[in-house]
């Protein structure tokens, strides 16, 4: 399936969840808007993103507001967790949640909709269920998360997947083995959350940054723990060498160098900043010719990368 979106989206959890305090809610919806003003088409949400978790649909209430009016000029994904739900009829409960997220979002079809983590549930099941909104208009395609190839190769053999959205980035490689030439190879988008390591890769975090004690997923992130920050460094001194040549800023070359590296990647980055938000999208202006993008991948292999999350670290 081919859905058309703009060449980096916007992750738009920060809003409600990850990175302490929330702002209000009208800098949150200003903010998507400035996104969509400067030429951002693809926003994710979940119905989980909640302040610490708790509750359902913040996030989807603040986007749903945000992109009223404008709607059908932007592409909307968003993502259900079924935990705890046991095999049986699982078409009528994933359409449960999707009805409240159609609400939420003020939208009566969402563009992707994604299966948040994988529970019990045999993936069929939900590759099925996910077939059948399709046919009926409630979704125009659908995605997993943080998945590995057999996972992916079974739910593509009952209805073909449009995105896979596992974490990615120069500190999280995983999968450039697999995953990613899997789905080049059979036209599906690949969606990295966590592009820029949680901010690692901005250049922004030293070994004395302290994190929000409260609500903020980056006091738990392996790269981030104060020794490995100071570990990843040689990592963040090579990213600013190089935004100093391109005239950038760190964040923007370790996402041009996704961008340059595969055709059917688009990064989310997720930030609850006006202006990270705008640098953010701005790296699609950042071109990295075929020597810089060589040398960058060269200097990016020598070094070492201290902490690691994969598929297991949700």
């Amino acid at each position: 399936m081919d859905i058309e979106v703009s060449a980096v989206g916007m992750g738009c959890m920060a809003f409600s969840h990850g990175y302490g305090k929330i702002p209000a809610e009208q800098y949150s919806i200003e903010a998507i808007r400035n996104a969509y003003a400067h030429g951002c088409t693809f926003f994710d949400t979940a119905e989980v993103y909640s302040p610490n978790l708790t509750g359902i649909g913040h996030n989807e209430l603040i986007v749903g507001k945000a992109l009223k009016g404008i709607r059908d000029d932007v592409v909307v994904a968003t993502k259900l967790m079924l935990h705890g739900v046991n095999s049986g009829n699982i078409y009528k409960t994933i359409r449960t949640h999707l009805e409240g997220s159609l609400d939420r979002l003020q939208t009566d079809m969402v563009d992707i909709y994604y299966l948040h983590r994988m529970s019990g549930i045999p993936v069929e099941e939900i590759a099925e269920a996910m077939g059948r909104l399709i046919d009926e208009g409630l979704i125009r395609g659908w995605g997993l998360s943080q998945v590995d190839v057999d996972i992916i190769d079974r739910a593509q053999q009952v209805t073909p997947l449009a995105a896979i959205q596992n974490i990615y980035s120069m500190v999280e490689r995983d999968c450039e083995n697999s995953v990613i030439p899997y789905c080049m190879e059979h036209n599906i988008g690949f969606v990295p959350f966590s592009p820029i390591a949680s901010g690692l890769l901005s250049g922004k975090i030293t070994p004395q940054t302290q994190f929000e004690r409260n609500d903020d997923v980056r006091n738990w992130v392996p790269q981030l723990s104060r020794k490995n920050i100071e570990g990843n460094q040689p990592i963040v001194e090579m990213l600013k060498i190089f935004a100093e040549k391109k005239n950038a800023t760190p964040a923007q070359i370790s996402l041009a160098w996704m961008l340059y590296k595969y055709p059917n990647v688009v990064p989310i980055p997720g930030s609850k900043n006006k202006e990270r938000i705008i640098e953010n999208l701005d790296s699609s202006n950042v071109e990295l010719n075929d020597e810089e993008f060589i040398a960058l991948e060269k200097s990016l292999n020598e070094l070492k990368v201290y902490g690691h999350r994969g598929l297991g670290g949700l």
